[in-house]
């Protein structure tokens, strides 16, 4: 019986030619290498080989690229190999240990070392050790031996004879006599500042030494403690704004605009403070009035007066506030200049004014 029976001449001669691919799997430069050639070879897309093996088509490039990083564990990784090399007809087994020899498995622990140099070091090390000991040894003994010759007996003081005074005594030296006791010396001293007489007068305008002025320095106007922010500011910018609502407590603040949108709403937590800005018509609407307190151009301005506060009243109060500041200033600086020039005239007068002759005095009476 004929086994190529009903085959074609040309057909066997064809398969006669064709190449093993086996043989060029094995004489290919990597792993990667080998199963793309056989895979070329067999005429198949990476897509009907993924449809064959059941492994994802990205995990058959990593092997034809020698991507070992994209493959996921390594027992995985081998089932890949294996099944790959099936559909391609190739022997698993001599894949799987060249996938091995390629990608060694990091996480087998090292071995202990082993060899000629190794031996070397098992046969020397205990004069290695004896060697370490001595030199501790003897470093040791001659920290012993200095600090044993350095030590001293205790001898007496070098002092010959110690006054009565030191020891009490009832009698003591009838020379010596004490004060009594000084103050102690201050902690430190500040010079007191220099001033160029007139320099200030001439830069300023203003005479420092004036009563006027002295009078208007000594009764300041009343200044409120100032805004410190203790946490989170929002709202306006520092200078952008007049008016800063600052929470003492924890409490919800919504503001308003006038159509109702909300312009700022948050629960404030103590410490956090919202700036208003200016021109804005809009209704400042607190859970408690008496947690917040306003700050009015950075000065404290008092507690907010009611739940529902307009922003304009605040803004309003804000710009009054300053105006007030600034008249009240304009105002001392007028009367400071006046007074000065009430005492320039004077000292011009008393100046322009001769003194009186001094009278003559009388003739001596005539000795007798």
């Amino acid at each position: 019986m004929t086994l190529n029976a009903g085959v074609a001449p040309e057909a066997i001669e064809s398969i006669a030619d064709r190449p093993d691919p086996t043989a060029a799997f094995v004489d290919a430069a990597t792993l990667g290498d080998g199963f793309r050639a056989a895979r070329e070879r067999s005429g198949k897309s990476p897509a009907e080989l993924a449809a064959e093996t059941k492994v994802h088509r990205r995990f058959l490039t990593a092997l034809e690229q020698n991507d070992w990083s994209s493959l996921p564990s390594r027992v995985f990784a081998l089932g890949y190999v294996r099944a790959y090399a099936s559909a391609l007809s190739l022997d698993e087994q001599t894949a799987v240990e060249r996938f091995k020899r390629e990608s060694p498995d990091t996480s087998v622990p090292l071995k202990a070392p082993i060899g000629i140099a190794f031996e070397d070091v098992k046969r020397h090390s205990p004069r290695i050790v004896a060697g370490i000991a001595a030199v501790v040894v003897a470093v040791i003994g001659w920290n012993v031996f200095q600090r044993a010759s350095l030590h001293q007996t205790a001898h007496p003081s070098d002092i010959a004879a110690v006054p009565k005074t030191w020891t009490g005594a009832a009698d003591p030296d009838p020379q010596v006599a004490l004060s009594a006791p000084m103050s102690a010396p201050p902690d430190q001293t500040t010079p007191a500042l220099y001033i160029t007489p007139g320099l200030e007068a001439e830069l300023t305008g203003v005479d420092p030494t004036d009563p006027a002025v002295i009078a208007a320095a000594a009764n300041p106007e009343p200044v409120q403690k100032a805004f410190n922010p203790r946490g989170a500011v929002y709202g306006a910018s520092a200078n952008a704004s007049m008016v800063v609502i600052q929470a003492k407590t924890a409490g919800a603040l919504v503001v308003r605009l006038g159509d109702g949108q909300a312009l700022f709403a948050r629960q404030m937590a103590p410490g956090e403070a919202w700036r208003a800005p200016i021109g804005v018509a809009a209704t400042v609407d607190v859970s408690d009035p008496a947690a917040f307190d306003v700050f009015l151009n950075g000065e404290y301005g008092g507690p907010l007066a009611g739940v529902l506060t307009p922003l304009a009243q605040l803004n309003s109060r804000a710009d009054q506030a300053a105006k007030a500041l600034a008249a009240s200033q304009a105002r001392a600086q007028v009367q400071a200049q006046a007074a000065q020039a009430q005492a320039a005239q004077a000292r011009t007068q008393a100046a322009a004014t001769p003194s009186p002759a001094p009278a003559p005095s009388s003739p001596a009476p005539a000795p007798n």
